[in-house]
C-alpha cells in the first residue's frame, strides 16, 4: 500500500481514497513518513511536531495516531502501516 501525501491540501491518498489531514495529523504522518522503519517514542514525535516539551504527551498521540489510522488504514483495529511497538513507540512502515 502506498500513501501520497499533499503538503498544499494537506491531504493523504491511501488504498484509492483521498482523506483531509488536521494540520497536526499532517505533520504526524510527514514525521514518521520521513523516518520510515524507525521506532519513535510518543516523546520523540511530540517533540518534533509541536516543538515543545514533551511532558505527559502519551494520551495526546495515541488520539491522534487512532484519527490518522482511521484515514489511511484498511482496518485501523488491525493497523499495517502505522504499529505500536509496546513501551517503545511507533514504526511506519508501507510495506510488509
Amino acid at each position: 500500500m502506498k500513501l501520497h501525501l499533499n503538503k498544499e491540501t494537506r491531504t493523504v491518498i491511501s488504498n484509492g481514497k483521498s482523506s483531509r489531514l488536521t494540520p497536526i495529523e499532517y505533520d504526524i504522518l510527514s514525521y514518521l513518513m520521513n523516518h520510515e522503519d524507525e521506532v519513535k517514542s510518543p516523546e520523540e514525535i511530540y517533540q518534533n511536531v509541536w516543538k515543545d516539551d514533551p511532558f505527559d504527551c502519551h494520551l495526546v498521540i495515541s488520539v491522534h495516531m487512532r484519527h490518522i489510522r482511521e484515514k489511511i488504514e484498511i482496518n485501523p483495529s488491525r493497523p499495517q502501516l502505522i504499529r505500536v511497538l509496546r513501551g517503545k513507540g511507533y514504526r511506519f512502515r508501507e510495506s510488509e
